[in-house]
């Protein structure tokens, strides 16, 4: 009995192809990668903080104190806002450029100004902090920026990537494979 709901889209008996883009839809906006571990963790603390902040929301609520039940229920809001918008952010892909989700921003970046997707040993921020370490870093340069502004889009120290070293790997190739092909046709 096949389970088809235990690979990624298709059975066990279906034959693989090698394509780079296996994707139907490319106009659809995707991450090449899934959340690593240590971003899923910090968003289940948080979603975990939430569900403390609810239920003191209903106690004060069940007190009679609407006004501090109201300011409890808009952190819980806030809290899981950010617990979102932290799984939201990394590197996404689609036929119309590549773009880089930040916790507060969002930078978009057409096919038509990239000038190059590379990969570049130099040193990278450790999780997000200030120490640095010698690390792994794709790297989009653009070429309508007359210094060919380099800007940074994974590390393999960031929270997706730390102690995954081949997920890195293949996530930075794909990258790559993308900006290769849709460079060429923009």
């Amino acid at each position: 009995m096949p389970l088809p709901f235990l690979t990624a889209d298709r059975a066990f008996d279906d034959v693989v192809d090698d394509a780079a883009l296996p994707f139907e839809d490319r106009d659809r906006w995707r991450r090449p990668y899934r959340p690593g571990p240590w971003r899923v963790a910090a968003a289940a603390v948080l979603l975990l903080l939430a569900s403390y902040v609810l239920v003191a929301a209903v106690i004060i609520a069940a007190a009679d104190a609407l006004p501090g039940a109201a300011a409890c229920a808009g952190l819980a809001v806030l809290i899981i806002a950010a617990a979102l918008r932290l799984l939201r952010m990394g590197t996404w892909v689609s036929a119309q450029g590549l773009r880089r989700v930040a916790f507060l921003t969002t930078h978009t970046v057409p096919w038509a100004q990239v000038a190059s997707v590379r990969t570049a040993q130099q040193p990278v921020r450790w999780l997000g902090l200030p120490r640095t370490v010698q690390g792994q870093a794709l790297i989009l340069v653009r070429k309508d920026r007359a210094t060919g502004e380099q800007r940074l889009l994974l590390t393999d120290r960031n929270a997706d990537f730390l102690a995954r070293r081949t997920a890195f790997d293949r996530a930075a190739d794909t990258i790559e494979v993308w900006a290769e092909e849709y460079r060429r046709t923009a």
